[in-house]
This record gives structure tokens, C-alpha cells and sequence, in this order.
């Protein structure tokens, strides 16, 4: 059993051995690959540890129970507690998405609903950046149209972690958010204090951590400039500082006009269409791999409705994974973990059991 972790036991070491060089912080996309790459494989070889020193307890206790009662006793505690063991462990050894130790770019852009469907996109946003603060991440609005009525029609924003390792990642936690919200609420704008039915989508991207990771050829962009706009289209801007950036191998395009100056309008554009371009590769990647990957729930797709938040009975429901709840107030403000957890216990399951078959 776990014959496989042994080669796993030998990465880490070899791993400790360059972290323990000087040398190989010269060069810190290296060491931050290294570092990540380390976290994963500690839980690992600690379960691993765990779940081998329980196994040969268990075999000692047996061994001894015939002559010692005490030892005999002691069987039963042991063998739930390796079972336990073995399962953590197995979980472990699931092969993790290769993004998911990443920041993210979260995209929210409100759907049918009109001035409803804005509100109810800065209301997941609320609730996404009060999640991210629970757990000590960072967030930085990096471009945003808003509504005339104060929600957005569309906003992205960035999301920054604290950690190296993997199943700590902001991606790891937030890859399961993509898809159509769908609220159901008394809009503000209803006088006759009728439910209304709205709906918002969110986009989930990995970041790229460093230009240099993902290679962009300048012959392959084509960049407009234009004046930039606000609510109602009127002009915000008496300079053409806002920027539009087509990626033409993909037809990606990338428009920012929130920053005052065109540069920092461009900058911000790439660093959004490295991460579409990073998300489309892997969609590739996916759709190639696609009967290993079937089972999996993880999606970016804005036209899958996965959730609904009914204001009137106080409910939050995943439409993939089951999870219900009654405490709708609690989760836009920030208590997402659960509904989160639900995901991810999901997808591992069926991890699981694509390794079984």
C-alpha cells in the first residue's frame, strides 16, 4: 500500500537539499517553485510518517495481544485511527491542479436582471472580498463599471494569497465559484414588493505570477487607445488613456480605462489578458484530456448556473454539490468556507474515483 510515495519521500528530500542552497535564491522563480512544491509534499510525508507509525504500532499491538491484554485493548483504537491515517493520506496523494496554488483574477459582471443584476454583482463581490479578508488575503480592484445605481456592471478584481501551499491556494478556493449566481430578492427598485429572480456571473482566472512565465509576442497584440467613459457613457477622461488589447491568435480581448494614465491602463490590461490566455490554455489542455477530466465540477464557464441566493427564506443553495443552508446573511458576509468546502470535498471524491477505476 502507497508503494508510490516512496519516490515522493525522495523528491522532498532533494527539494530540502536546493533550499538549503544560497545559491538557488538567485534566481526566485526557481525558489518560489521549489517553495511551493515543498508545501505540497510536507503534508505528504507528515501523513505518510503518521500513517506508517501507526501501522507498525498496530502490527506490535497484535503481535503482543496474545501475552497482554492491554495490548489486545488497544487493537481496536488502533486499527480506526490507521484507517483514518490511510485515508488522509490518500486524499494527499491526489494529483492536485497545477494551478492551484496561484492567485486569481476574479471577474464578476452582472446578467439578466438589469440595475438589479449590478447590485447583486457588488454584493458577490462584497462577499468574495470579505471571504479573502477572513483569511488574510489581499485584494485589489483592478478595473470596474459601475451602475447607476452603485452596483457594478461589471468589475475584476484580484485576489492575493499567504500561502505556498497548494491546498491553502487562492485558486484551489475559489476555482469552484465560476459559473451563474442566480438571486432571488426584492429588488429596491420594486415598489410592489414582488420577488424578482436576477442572476450575476463570475469568471475564475489563475494568474500568471511573472511576465516572463507566459510569453506574449508584441506582433500578436493588437492595441487600441479611446477615451475613456462612465455610467451613461458620458466622458471621464479628456485624454485617450483608456486602452483595448486583442490577442490575435485567440480573439481574447482585454479593455481597461480606470487607471488615469494610458501605461497603467496597458499594464493592467496585460496582466488580465496573461490570465485569460493562461485559462485558455488549460481549457485546452482540458477539452484534450476531457474523459480523465469529466467528473471533475471545477468550471469557468459563465453559462452554467451553479448557485442561488433566495433572500425571502434566508437560503443559499449549490446546485452541484447539494449544499443547503439558512444562514444567507451570514455567507454574503464573508462565511463562504462551508459552501466552499462542499466544492472541494466534491471534486476530491471524484478524484477518487477516477483513480479507483
Amino acid at each position: 500500500m502507497f508503494e508510490s510515495v516512496q519516490g515522493l519521500l525522495d523528491e522532498h528530500d532533494a527539494i530540502q537539499a536546493q533550499l538549503g542552497d544560497p545559491a538557488v535564491y538567485a534566481d526566485q522563480r526557481l525558489a518560489r517553485k521549489l517553495g511551493r512544491r515543498s508545501a505540497q509534499l510536507n503534508g505528504i510525508v507528515e501523513a505518510y510518517h503518521r500513517w506508517e507509525g501507526l501501522r507498525d504500532d498496530l502490527a506490535a499491538a497484535k503481535e503482543m495481544a496474545a501475552e497482554d491484554p492491554e495490548f489486545a485493548a488497544e487493537v481496536p483504537e488502533l486499527e480506526a485511527s490507521l484507517e483514518t491515517a490511510a485515508a488522509k493520506l490518500r486524499r494527499l496523494l491526489i494529483p492536485r491542479d497545477p494551478d492551484d496554488a496561484r492567485n486569481v483574477i476574479l471577474e464578476v459582471k452582472g446578467g439578466e436582471g438589469g440595475d438589479e443584476a449590478a447590485l447583486f454583482a457588488g454584493d458577490l463581490l462584497r462577499m468574495y472580498t470579505r471571504y479573502a479578508e477572513s483569511r488574510g488575503w489581499k485584494t485589489e480592484i483592478i478595473s470596474a463599471t459601475e451602475s447607476d445605481l452603485g452596483g457594478y456592471k461589471d468589475v475584476q478584481v484580484a485576489v492575493k494569497g499567504n500561502s505556498n501551499d497548494p491546498a491553502e491556494g487562492v485558486y484551489a478556493r475559489l476555482k469552484f465559484e465560476g459559473g451563474v449566481h442566480r438571486v432571488q430578492r426584492v429588488p429596491v427598485t420594486e415598489s410592489q414588493g414582488r420577488i424578482h429572480t436576477s442572476a450575476a456571473g463570475v469568471l475564475v482566472l489563475p494568474e500568471v505570477d511573472e511576465p516572463e512565465e507566459l510569453e506574449i509576442n508584441q506582433n500578436d497584440l493588437k492595441i487600441d487607445v479611446y477615451r475613456s467613459s462612465g455610467p451613461g457613457g458620458q466622458s471621464v477622461n479628456t485624454t485617450d488613456s483608456a486602452v483595448r488589447i486583442t490577442h490575435l491568435p485567440t480573439g481574447i480581448v482585454v479593455a481597461m480605462q480606470n487607471e488615469k494614465s494610458q501605461l497603467q491602463n496597458r499594464e493592467a490590461g496585460m496582466r488580465v489578458l496573461r490570465a485569460r490566455i493562461l485559462a485558455h490554455q488549460q481549457e485546452q489542455i482540458d477539452a484534450e484530456n476531457s474523459a480523465q477530466r469529466k467528473s471533475q465540477i471545477r468550471t469557468m464557464d459563465r453559462s452554467e448556473r451553479i448557485r442561488t441566493y433566495n433572500y425571502p427564506e434566508n437560503r443559499i443553495a449549490d446546485h452541484r454539490t447539494g449544499y443547503k443552508a439558512y444562514n444567507l446573511d451570514q455567507v454574503m458576509n464573508g462565511d463562504l468556507e462551508p459552501v466552499i468546502q462542499s466544492a472541494i470535498e466534491m471534486d476530491e471524491q471524484a478524484r477518487l474515483d477516477a483513480i479507483g477505476d
